[in-house]
C-alpha cells in the first residue's frame, strides 16, 4: 500500500517537473505541504523523494531540502559514415543493420499502408533501372522505403543518419564478382529485394524478417 501511495506522489511531482511548474533549481514543497496535498504519511513522502532522487530528477541538500535538477535534453542518434573506417567497422555496421532492419521488415509487414505499397514497388523498379551509376542510391531508397513502412520514425531517422554510405561502404570491400557491373550479382541482389518486398506486402511478418536477415547476412558474408 505504501509503495502505491508513493508512486502517486512521484507521478504528481514528476508531472510538475516535466511541465515546468517546478523549474530546475526550485525547491520541492516541504514534507508538511506534500503530506497535506497528497493526503499521505511522512514515510510515504520521504519514499517518494528518494525515488525521485534515484531517477535523477531531484537532489537533496543536507539541512536545506530537496531541489529540482534540470531534465536532460534528448539527443538525436547519429551514425557518421566518416567514423566507419576499417573492415571491422563495416562488419560491425552490417551486424547492427541486420538486427535493426530485420525487425523493421517485420514491422513493415504488419503496418504498411497503400502508399507504402506504391513506394516499395517504385523502389524495386528504380533499382532495376538504376544501372551501375545509380545503384547505391537506388539500393538505399529500397531500404528506406521499408523503414518508412514501419510507421515508426525512429527507423527512418536511423537509416537517414546512415545514408547511402551504409550501402557504399560494404561495396568498397567487395571483389569484382560482387560488383554492380556484374549481371549475376545485380540479379542476385534484385531477387533478395524482391523476396523482402513480397513478404512485406503480403503481411507475412516472419518471412519478411527472415528475408531481410538473409539479404543483409549475404552482404556480410560477401564482405568477410
Amino acid at each position: 500500500m505504501s509503495s502505491t501511495l508513493s508512486a502517486r506522489v512521484v507521478a504528481g511531482l514528476k508531472d510538475k517537473i516535466l511541465a515546468g511548474d517546478l523549474a530546475p533549481g526550485a525547491k520541492l514543497p516541504s514534507e508538511a505541504e506534500l503530506i497535506d496535498e497528497y493526503a499521505v504519511s511522512r514515510t510515504v513522502v520521504r519514499e517518494a523523494v528518494t525515488r525521485l532522487r534515484a531517477e535523477g530528477l531531484v537532489e537533496t541538500q543536507q539541512g536545506r531540502g530537496s531541489f529540482v535538477l534540470a531534465v536532460p535534453e534528448s539527443s538525436s542518434f547519429l551514425v557518421e559514415a566518416s567514423a566507419i573506417r576499417t573492415n571491422a567497422d563495416v562488419t560491425a555496421m552490417l551486424d547492427f543493420r541486420i538486427g535493426v532492419e530485420s525487425e523493421a521488415a517485420a514491422l513493415a509487414a504488419l503496418h504498411h499502408t497503400g502508399a507504402d505499397v506504391t513506394a516499395i514497388s517504385s523502389a524495386l523498379s528504380g533499382f532495376t533501372r538504376a544501372g551501375h551509376e545509380g545503384a547505391v542510391e537506388a539500393d538505399f531508397a529500397f531500404h528506406l522505403a521499408i523503414a518508412r513502412a514501419t510507421q515508426n520514425r525512429f527507423y527512418v531517422d536511423l537509416l537517414g543518419s546512415l545514408g547511402p554510405m551504409m550501402i557504399m561502404l560494404p561495396r568498397t570491400r567487395l571483389g569484382d564478382a560482387y560488383s554492380m557491373t556484374d549481371a549475376t550479382h545485380v540479379e542476385r541482389v534484385q531477387r533478395e529485394h524482391d523476396n523482402v518486398a513480397a513478404a512485406v506486402l503480403a503481411g507475412d511478418v516472419d518471412t519478411a524478417r527472415a528475408a531481410m536477415r538473409l539479404h543483409l547476412g549475404n552482404t556480410r558474408r560477401r564482405v568477410t
